[in-house]
């Protein structure tokens, strides 16, 4: 299981022309398909006059989730080439849509393939890549008592919390790098009356 992962920090653009066709790429970070579903929605309306709006993304830590689509395209001749650009960077939570203008010349389906893929990595090489944490939800629960325990391990590895209730009986959710929760639950378990519960 991998433990760290690499995306995008910023929305960036690129452009591609071949033989009068015009090709805008847009790169976005995203995290979800509703909100690829609703960024898809906003292209195609501020270019609804576009003959083309293909695209390609790649959502989780394991890059097990895609999808390509070449929007009226010949089979093949956008989203892969797209998607490409994502595999050869090893980039995940991220959607490239390229948007095609066409100049009146039939670029066939090598000039295609070219357009697209050049297109995806002019947008990419504008883009900041980033390297981001695989991250584990902690539910904590523990006794007043316990709060000082517990507040030490949390701070040892210095880790954000959320969601913190304290009161006779008190409950906190942290946000753990998951090369660490081993030696998170272990210190934690140690701490009498304290119960943790593991949310990927």
């Amino acid at each position: 299981m991998r433990d760290l992962y690499r995306t995008i920090k910023n929305r960036a653009e690129g452009q591609f022309k071949d033989r009068g066709s015009r090709f805008i790429a847009f790169a976005y970070p995203l995290q979800d398909e509703d909100e690829i579903r609703q960024q898809m929605a906003v292209l195609k309306k501020e270019y609804h006059d576009a003959r083309h709006h293909c695209f390609a993304w790649r959502l989780g830590a394991e890059m097990e989730r895609y999808r390509v689509n070449d929007d009226g395209e010949p089979s093949g001749s956008a989203g892969k080439p797209i998607f490409g650009q994502l595999q050869s960077r090893e980039l995940t939570d991220i959607l490239v849509v390229v948007i095609r203008y066409f100049g009146g010349t039939l670029l066939g389906v090598g000039g295609l393939i070219n357009a697209y893929r050049t297109a995806a990595a002019a947008a990419l090489d504008h883009a900041v890549i980033v390297e981001k944490r695989v991250e584990e939800r902690l539910d904590i629960k523990f006794g007043y008592t316990a709060m000082n325990a517990v507040m030490k391990v949390i701070k040892g590895f210095d880790l954000g919390f959320e969601n913190q209730q304290f009161d006779l009986e008190c409950s906190l959710t942290v946000r753990v790098w998951i090369r660490h929760t081993p030696g998170v639950v272990e210190k934690l378990s140690q701490i009498e009356g304290c119960r943790v519960i593991v949310e990927s």
